[in-house]
């Protein structure tokens, strides 16, 4: 074999995955179709979302799902041709958005979540990335009293109970702690344990660069050429045939490209979302700052302003459409002082999403030497070091330092 692992897809999940395998060991491939960090990883709103210890589940309220059902709302927009093949995947996430359904997925998901920022930590120390990352949190902004209220209270139970730091701020100490924002928030809270990132697919090169100082090989490829041999793997490469006895897929929206004609049903579907810089005309934000109950969010990214969108359901391969950027940008332009759009189009990015709200991280069932890293659901950026350190206690035999089992890909037969 040529190497002992080929990791397919060279986001933030797989290159972690290649860095965690290489460090204990292994000689590692990583292959992409493109360059590292340049799909879902590039495009999203640099959190390190330590403190969204609940996952984000299908809402319950009547009052939510009327305005979804109109189809004008800005967080979430849905496409109706594309409703028959989200109806079962939509149907299972409603189920499992249940309350109770909702508390034990939190729980499985606290010790990852927990985690996330130290493990980017020792890589970013290692890349000497530091310049890329901010440890001031991010600011959760309210426009109606009664939400900011309910928001509130919710925060102090979720503080106390997970240890969480939190600072409530009224619409004046908001306005003090950052200027640029114009008077449209009664409130906010400021969540302060995660770390943000001003330029995530520039930190996912990094550690990709890591990777290859270390030994490891980066090559440009085809997962989908891949193959079962005897003993192993292959796959077709820029620079030809690869082969190695294990092969990790950690495609996130892609990555039933490889799984489904091997046979396995895991329930993935992509979430669509789009991004857009802008020039600020105001003092630039210090963190990242959602409008909560507009569903987009405002990151400052090298001196630029990120504008990044809620949902939307459409099929992986339709047309773009903007119509979220739109209704963002149309809200967020005067708060924010949006300037002059930087960039040629807006850009479309997929979250790799299951309906239990849990990653698919483990050996496949039925086949020998293929593994899963993928399903992150709105938290690649935050969960990939940790999915590869895990990912590679697992494959090398060592003691997992959570218990993996909640993320087996046989979960949904």
């Amino acid at each position: 074999m040529d190497f002992d692992v080929i990791v397919l897809g060279a986001g933030i999940v797989g290159v972690s995955s290649a860095l965690h395998l290489q460090d204990r060991g292994r000689r590692v491939a990583l292959v992409d179709r493109r360059g590292p960090g340049e799909e879902t990883s590039f495009g999203n709103a640099g959190l390190i979302e330590s403190s969204s210890v609940v996952p984000y589940a299908f809402p319950r309220d009547l009052a939510t799902l009327l305005r979804y059902a109109r189809n004008r709302s800005t967080d979430l927009y849905w496409n109706y041709r594309a409703l028959p093949h989200f109806f079962t995947w939509l149907a299972r996430f409603w189920r499992e958005s249940s309350p109770e359904r909702l508390m034990v997925a939190a729980r499985d998901m606290l010790p990852l979540i927990r985690q996330s920022v130290a493990e980017h930590e020792l890589l970013i120390e290692r890349g000497r990335l530091g310049s890329l990352a901010r440890d001031s949190g991010w600011i959760e902004a309210f426009r109606s009293p009664a939400e900011f209220s309910r928001q509130r209270a919710a925060a102090e139970v979720a503080a106390r109970t997970y240890g969480l730091r939190v600072t409530v701020l009224d619409s004046i100490a908001l306005g003090t702690h950052e200027p640029g924002v114009a008077d449209k928030f009664c409130g906010a809270l400021h969540w302060q344990d995660p770390m943000s990132i001003v330029n995530p697919g520039k930190l996912t090169k990094g550690y990709a660069r890591l990777f290859e100082e270390a030994g490891g090989t980066l090559l440009i490829g085809d997962a989908t050429t891949l193959k079962a041999e005897s003993g192993g793997w292959s796959v077709e490469t820029s620079s030809g045939t690869i082969s190695a006895s294990e092969v990790v897929v950690a495609l996130g929206p892609w990555s039933d490209q490889i799984f489904q004609p091997l046979g396995y049903r895991v329930p993935l579907r992509g979430k669509r979302g789009y991004h857009m810089h802008y020039q600020p005309t105001r003092p630039l934000l210090s963190m990242p700052l959602v409008d909560s109950e507009q569903g987009y969010v405002v990151a400052p990214m090298e001196g630029r302003l990120r504008l990044t969108t809620g949902v939307e359901i459409a099929r992986r391969d339709a047309r773009p459409t903007g119509i979220q950027l739109e209704r963002a940008e149309r809200t967020a332009r005067p708060i924010f002082g949006l300037g002059m759009r930087m960039d040629e189009a807006p850009w479309l990015g997929l979250r790799p999403c299951t309906p239990d709200m849990r990653p698919v991280i483990g050996r496949a069932p039925r086949h020998h030497g293929l593994w899963f890293a993928f399903g992150h659901n709105h938290h690649g950026l935050t969960l990939g070091p940790v999915t590869g350190r895990l990912l590679a206690e697992m494959m090398t035999g060592a003691q997992p330092f959570v218990d993996p089992h909640p993320f087996r890909p046989e979960r949904f037969g």
